[in-house]
């Protein structure tokens, strides 16, 4: 048995760190010693403020008291005597929470190489989503890509969307820090939106033809009217976001009439398996980010913009409640006592 702190939310707006015992691993179960992990700033400031709708898929994930974290790198400690592909001393990557110690499933966890650091590993959860959404965008070579919101997942977005040779790439974002980060990230172009009119400025950078493919990665119930106009008729709109609330649209205009194509994308629809037809689940897009980390193809430390011991958790949600858009990649470090 092994004691752990790890971080929750007790109720909306309330950080804590709470103390429990773990079980001994199981035969297909690895113990982890957590180094670092990653605050996915969407997902677990939703369910930090409590800010979404009630009888909502939201609803039904965040219930409090809520165990935060899914973006966890850190070092076998223990496995199970059927975990073959892991041995005591490597290091992997999970979707633990934030948590000292953590019990994880083998299978779905991922080593992480020796070219690849803890800080650079724990993006994964976030990456993979990103990644499958540009997967799943299909952009070609030269089609001009908007990505609307330069957090995380939109930092992401252009860096796969560049990667996959899409041109332009269009950042959009309030914050003057987060479109100047999507630079090095690989955005062509930059749209402050509270000053720039961003439809005319899309239109003059397309050449009059709009966009191939737009991502809104806000979140926001109300950016998604006006962001889906940027998409070109019969372009591809991604809800890479998860939006916290319902859209009014108006379906025939934006969507039958101009035969626009809408996409939802997320975490859970990475198939559970490989097949011919897709081979592309979390654990392979991992792996995937691992080798791009280590071969320089990308990287993501001008993205880290906070580090903090793990003990100062709500220190850590108290900025990002407060200076959010100052913040990408926030981490915590456990190996400080």
């Amino acid at each position: 048995m092994v004691k752990t702190k790890r971080v929750i939310f007790k109720r909306a707006g309330e950080v804590s760190l709470e103390e429990v015992e773990l079980p001994d691993p199981s035969e297909n179960q690895i113990l982890v010693k957590t180094s670092t992990s990653l605050i996915s700033i969407g997902t677990e400031l939703t369910a930090f403020s409590g800010n979404f709708p009630p009888h909502s898929h939201w609803a039904e994930y965040i219930k409090y008291p809520f165990i935060a974290g899914y973006c966890n790198a850190g070092l076998i400690l223990e496995k199970g005597g059927n975990v073959r592909e892991f041995e005591v001393g490597d290091r992997v990557a999970s979707m633990a929470s934030h948590s000292q110690y953590v019990i994880v499933d083998a299978e779905g966890s991922v080593k992480i190489p020796k070219g690849v650091s803890d800080e650079g590993a724990a993006f994964h959860g976030v990456v993979k989503t990103a990644m499958n959404s540009v997967r799943l965008a299909k952009i070609s070579m030269g089609e001009s890509v908007v990505v609307i919101g330069a957090g995380l997942l939109g930092q992401f977005a252009i860096m796969f969307s560049k990667l996959v040779g899409g041109y332009p790439i269009i950042s959009v974002d309030l914050s003057e820090k987060r479109i100047e980060l999507a630079k090095k990230s690989g955005a062509t172009h930059i749209v402050k939106s509270d000053v720039e009119d961003v439809e005319k400025k899309v239109r003059s950078i397309t050449d009059g033809r709009m966009a191939d493919v737009v991502f809104e990665v806000t979140g926001s119930p109300t950016v998604i009217p006006w962001a889906i106009k940027l998409v070109k008729p019969q372009g591809k709109f991604i809800i890479l976001s998860s939006p916290r609330g319902p859209t009014l649209l108006d379906f025939h205009d934006e969507v039958n009439f101009a035969s626009r194509i809408i996409i939802g994308t997320h975490a859970s629809s990475h198939p559970k398996y490989e097949t011919p037809y897709n081979q592309w689940t979390m654990e392979r897009n991992t792996k995937l980010y691992f080798k791009f980390l280590e071969a320089g193809i990308i990287n993501v430390n001008h993205l880290i913009t906070h580090r903090y011991p793990w003990f100062e958790a709500e220190k850590a949600y108290k900025m990002l409640m407060e200076k959010g858009t100052e913040a990408l990649g926030v981490i915590f470090d456990f190996k400080r006592l």
